[in-house]
């Protein structure tokens, strides 16, 4: 069995995509700019070579190979078991088949919440499998393997409000930032910006504390079911392009690629029944 892979060298920006990012590839001085700029960042999890040179030909300026691989592609539950291993493969498929898009990987959980010796370990085998910064959850207490991380030359995605790798402490996926958790959004936003996050994910915070701390940072906002007002939107491609049965109330499916595949598989079954696959168009008889 055989497939043809992206060419080397990957996709050309889209037709859709600004001036701003149509550099080769998409650094962090383009993501600074944009802020700067008020153009929308756009981000979605890439987890293999098959579909990452798909969202990257889209115009997608950050391909996030996410900790959601252990949900969307492994059948975990949830994100704990992800091993670093899992991520270093997710990581190198992403960048083998892309050359544009920024390739942001996940730190797993376990792998680097102790000491910055150990976030530094971890982080420099996923740069190493092609990586261009890291993203690891957590505000003032993990603000110091930031400032580490950084002053090591790697650069670091925060992520804030709803963090899943502690989904036991918060019980489970809920909205964070409400009432008295607001102030302790915002000490955590001022944390991870001043350890030197180049940009930081909101994830499940109210909108209006979104739009107040897009306002009053200096590095770019990702919201993801944190309402419109962030510097750019971040989404799982799966949810996105409704593969999924199942998504968040947050997204809106731009597609129903699911159904597809199932329409598409059954053709095949159906045609491999009837005779009617292989035609003579698809063999040679000498």
């Amino acid at each position: 069995m055989s497939h043809i892979t992206q060419p080397e060298g990957g996709a050309p920006a889209s037709s859709q995509t600004p001036a701003l990012f149509s550099a080769k590839r998409v650094r962090i001085q383009h993501i600074e700019r944009a802020k700067a700029e008020g153009i929308p960042l756009t981000m979605l999890t890439a987890y293999d070579a098959l579909t990452a040179p798909i969202l990257e030909a889209a115009g997608v300026d950050m391909l996030l190979v996410g900790d959601s691989l252990g949900n969307v592609i492994l059948g975990h539950s949830s994100t704990l078991p992800v091993t670093l291993e899992d991520m270093e493969r997710a990581t190198a498929a992403v960048a083998r088949s892309t050359s544009r898009a920024m390739i942001v990987a996940d730190l797993p959980f376990g792998m680097y919440e102790d000491t910055v010796e150990h976030a530094f370990a971890s982080a420099t085998r996923l740069m190493k499998a092609g990586a261009h910064a890291v993203k690891l959850e957590g505000g003032r207490s993990r603000a110091h393997i930031i400032a580490g991380l950084v002053s090591a030359g790697i650069p670091v995605c925060a992520h804030l409000g709803y963090t899943p790798q502690s989904e036991n402490t918060l019980g489970g996926p809920r909205m964070q930032g409400r009432g008295t958790g607001a102030n302790a959004l915002r000490r955590d936003a001022e944390a991870v910006e001043k350890a030197g996050a180049f940009a930081v994910v909101f994830e499940m915070v109210p909108a209006s504390i979104a739009t107040e701390l897009t306002q009053s940072l200096t590095i770019p906002t990702i919201g993801i079911g944190a309402g419109p007002n962030t510097d750019g939107q971040v989404l799982v491609w799966s949810d996105m392009a409704g593969y999924s049965e199942w998504t968040p109330s947050f997204v809106r499916t731009f597609g129903q690629l699911g159904q597809a595949l199932r329409d598409a598989a059954s053709d095949y079954v159906e045609a491999v029944r009837e005779h009617s696959f292989p035609g003579p168009e698809n063999y040679k008889n000498d």
